[in-house]
């Protein structure tokens, strides 16, 4: 019990840093808990996405990312760190045991933590030079986890564009996936201070306005030529796509390539490259049947797809206090 105690503030700062991993519509879904030889991350089954993410993949992926926030932010601490992946009557969740090392440790990815944003803005139309996209693609991968990237003007950057318009057309037209969003979008700066979570008015580049009136605003933006005039405006301006495969669809490769997903951004990160999601084609399981037959990728599963390029800093998520994530 003394040690649980001893440990308390130490984990408590490791996990402030996991929770600034990146989720779907900012949902957060993940707690944690602090046992004496490490910490749990379990999922939080209050905020799950059930139209846009039906069999949990993205929340897993997403705790994943926070594991991996974890590990670096652990590792910059000296610890020694193990990982494994549970069952609890069906509910997956991640152990990670923590031992302290007398060895001071430096872990050239733990800045990056705390800079890392998804940037969803207009890029510059720079190009990644090739020597930083190769070092971003031979990172260090979990098993089963593979990283393909594609140049803005190939043929393959072009089909894969075409998937984003045709899973706009999908999911713009149908209410449930609007609700969904509407749901996640916070309007106003009371909306963000009351959940600290979610879609906010400075991420999506609003001016801020009661939620009244921005619900059917945004409402009669979310149309498919409006959505569509919109991506391929930031799709136009950025270097490359970056899709990120798992070779089976099951809970332990989408938290290993949430892993794997979160190193690739923190090393983007330090390289002061942007990111953002465009994953229409990886929601839509139509569609992602015609990714794995048409792209280069040994028909493994297509989970992430982003785009990478160069743009100004914008706005961050914000992040709910580390209580409210601490479960006992």
């Amino acid at each position: 019990m003394k040690k649980l105690k001893d440990n308390q503030m130490a984990f408590r700062e490791l996990i402030h840093y996991a929770t600034k991993a990146p989720s779907g519509h900012n949902t957060q879904p993940w707690n944690f808990k602090i046992i004496e030889t490490g910490i749990e991350i379990h999922p939080d089954l209050n905020h799950v996405l059930p139209v846009v993410d039906p069999n949990n993949r993205e929340l897993y992926i997403s705790l994943g990312c926070a594991l991996e926030n974890l590990l670096v932010a652990a590792n910059a601490r000296s610890y020694n760190c193990t990982w494994e992946i549970l069952d609890e009557q069906n509910i997956h969740f991640i152990k990670v045991n923590l031992i302290k090392s007398k060895i001071d440790k430096i872990h050239m990815l733990f800045s990056s933590i705390d800079l890392r944003q998804t940037n969803r803005s207009i890029y510059n139309t720079k190009y990644v030079s090739e020597k930083d996209l190769k070092e971003l693609l031979t990172i260090d991968k979990e098993k089963n986890i593979n990283i393909y990237s594609f140049k803005r003007g190939d043929i393959n950057f072009e089909s894969i564009k075409d998937y984003i318009l045709e899973g706009n057309n999908i999911q713009m037209n149908d209410p449930d996936f609007k609700n969904e969003l509407i749901h996640w979008i916070r309007f106003n700066a009371k909306d963000v201070s009351k959940t600290k979570n979610g879609l906010t008015y400075e991420v999506m580049g609003s001016p801020a306005m009661p939620r009244f009136i921005g619900k059917p605003v945004v409402r009669s933006l979310l149309s498919v030529k409006k959505q569509n005039k919109s991506d391929l405006k930031k799709i136009n301006s950025s270097s490359h796509f970056i899709l990120f495969t798992a070779k089976n669809n099951t809970v332990s490769d989408w938290i290993s390539l949430g892993v794997t997903l979160e190193r690739f951004l923190l090393l983007a990160t330090k390289k002061r490259i942007a990111n953002a999601y465009l994953n229409p084609p990886c929601e839509i399981d139509s569609l992602t049947k015609k990714l794995r037959k048409s792209l280069p990728i040994h028909d493994e599963y297509p989970n992430i797809l982003i785009r990478i390029g160069y743009a100004e800093r914008v706005a961050f998520s914000p992040r709910k206090d580390i209580k409210a994530v601490i479960h006992q």
